[in-house]
């Protein structure tokens, strides 16, 4: 007698159970494809300048090369702490040592603009005083905007830059 209740009780709790769990995954798989996180193949969540907000730390290293007065291929090494307002605009603090020496000492002061492509590319132009010319960048925004990468243009020089979170 408690066989047959026992039983019974799981012929009903069990497919319970199961119906549940499936409520459950689909619930949570339509938030991610609400929130832009969902990996599926028609995942069309597109990237504009508002995925940039906020700073964002930096290292970048590399080789200047051809630039007058350095040797022909001129080690390079930077950090930047930059600030993105979502709008387009940046700036950022640097520190840049060119072949072992700082070009100045502490933190130097830059700005530019960006602009983000729907498929999450993007180019960034920074003016800085420790450039004659302005950086051109190249970037892709990864991680939901929580990484960039870069390269300069005009030189071998590539950046990470991450979220401070």
């Amino acid at each position: 007698m408690r066989k047959q209740s026992v039983l019974r009780l799981s012929l009903v709790t069990v497919p319970a159970i199961i119906i549940c769990g499936l409520l459950v995954a689909a619930s949570s798989a339509r938030v991610d494809q609400e929130r832009g996180t969902g990996h599926e193949d028609g995942d069309t969540r597109a990237c504009t300048n508002k995925i940039l907000h906020g700073d964002y730390g930096s290292a970048g290293e590399g080789v200047l090369l051809n630039i007058p007065g350095l040797p022909p291929e001129a080690q390079f090494r930077g950090l930047t702490m930059t600030h993105f307002d979502g709008k387009g605009n940046l700036t950022w603090v640097e520190h840049t040592v060119i072949n072992g020496v700082p070009l100045q000492p502490g933190w130097t002061p830059a700005n530019g603009t960006y602009a983000i492509n729907p498929d999450c590319t993007g180019t960034a132009l920074v003016n800085t005083p420790n450039s004659p010319v302005p950086l051109d960048l190249a970037l892709v925004v990864v991680r939901q905007g929580k990484e960039i990468h870069t390269v300069l243009d005009s030189n071998a020089i590539a950046s990470v830059f991450n979220k401070v979170e």
